[in-house]
């Protein structure tokens, strides 16, 4: 059966000061490469929800195979956009058709095509509902979660993210090791660390003459 991933970039960024899915990252921009890497793990569809910078991502995303859809309750929480989400999946696809569902975000960019397929996997594997990454010792996004938490998605509150599943129902969450998870960029000083992980760039030139 298929995984669906839902793509949450509703945010303002007002701790960084500038729009975070419209950083740069080895030549992408953050939202670009997570779309990208979405694209390339899911087997079913991938939904974008954005919010306070609708007009202004939607070049990022041109010509992906993606639905886009605006949360225009985004300042209410991830819980509003996650019920963005999954209505506009409503209208791709039954529930029925699908295996689960994947969240994730813009802002943790080492997350891979891998990573992703992994959670799927894992959940076929264990039969557990909820599969979640985990990093320094918290579960957290990305996560899986199987078609049969939706009813219990839709009714979380607006200011709630998913999260809030993970710590309620800790017995029917299996994890994936995901180190890289703990890199998001939230902050200033955030993205100039990850900047700083990042190897340098060599033409092909420099290359040649090295």
């Amino acid at each position: 059966m298929l995984t669906a991933i839902l793509l949450l970039a509703a945010g303002s960024s007002s701790r960084l000061g500038q729009p975070k899915q419209l950083l740069h990252y080895q030549g992408q921009t953050l939202l670009r490469r997570a779309a990208t890497t979405a694209i390339a793990a899911a087997g079913g569809p991938v939904i974008v929800v954005t919010g306070a910078l609708h007009e202004e991502l939607l070049p990022e995303l041109a010509g992906l195979p993606l639905t886009v859809v605006r949360c225009p309750e985004w300042e209410q929480g991830m819980g509003a956009s996650l019920k963005s989400g999954l209505a506009a999946l409503e209208k791709n696809v039954t529930s029925d058709s699908i295996a689960g569902i994947t969240v994730m975000l813009c802002d943790q960019p080492l997350v891979t095509p891998a990573l992703l397929r992994q959670l799927s996997a894992t959940h076929s594997a264990t039969g557990q509902p909820i599969v979640a990454s985990e990093y320094g010792g918290v579960r957290g996004v990305p996560v899986f979660f199987a078609s049969r938490m939706v009813p219990l998605l839709l009714h979380m509150p607006h200011a709630a993210g998913a999260a809030q599943l993970l710590k309620q129902h800790p017995a029917w969450v299996a994890t994936v090791a995901f180190p890289g998870g703990a890199t998001d960029v939230d902050t200033p000083a955030q993205y100039e660390a990850l900047l700083a992980q990042e190897p340098p760039r060599h033409s092909a030139t420099s290359a040649a003459n090295r």
